[in-house]
């Protein structure tokens, strides 16, 4: 991913309004961020923990997606959860679901749809095998490259934004 400034990046999101983007605090390590090993940018905003942002690269420029993190739950040490866009194994709490509210008057409204992701957003990173999840059976065996996995997660991730931009399902019906 091409390294953004934090003026595109307020100015990517597509279900946030300028207001929320004006207020939304980067990651803390901004500045020294693996821009070349990104395929997206994700985080949990710092200055409030139930907000994540989600930015990728569009074919009119970057795109954000805003979304909300569910407040703490109960979660089980023996469980492990797959994240949805990497195919990530973690422990239970290593995987959350988020929530993004439907681009335009559907959000407006309360229409939302989400993903299980992982909790870091570092799916990139896993991808890629610079970052192991807690789980030790975190990267299941397979027989795709690297190259092949990140196609795959940007295939997923694009399938998810294209549900909030759209409000469709994966299926050409309304998004729930």
């Amino acid at each position: 991913m091409k390294p953004l400034s934090e003026k595109q990046i307020r100015a990517s999101f597509v279900n946030s309004t300028k207001g929320e983007a004006a207020r939304l605090k980067l990651p803390l390590d901004f500045a020294e961020l693996p821009w070349d090993d990104l395929d997206f940018l994700g985080w949990i905003d710092p200055g409030a923990p139930l907000r994540a942002h989600l930015v990728l690269a569009g074919p009119e420029g970057p795109l954000g997606i805003g979304l909300r993190v569910p407040g703490a739950t109960r979660t089980s040490a023996v469980k492990s959860s797959i994240c949805q866009l990497c195919y990530t194994g973690h422990a239970s709490s290593g995987v959350t679901l988020l929530a993004a509210p439907l681009a335009g008057p559907r959000g407006r409204s309360g229409d939302t749809v989400g993903i299980y992701v992982c909790a870091d957003l570092a799916c990139s990173l896993y991808v890629r095998g610079k970052r192991q999840p807690k789980l030790r059976t975190g990267r299941y065996e397979e027989s795709l490259t690297t190259e092949e996995r990140i196609a795959r997660m940007l295939g997923n991730l694009e399938a998810f934004v294209a549900k909030v931009v759209g409000g469709r399902d994966g299926n050409g019906g309304a998004a729930a």
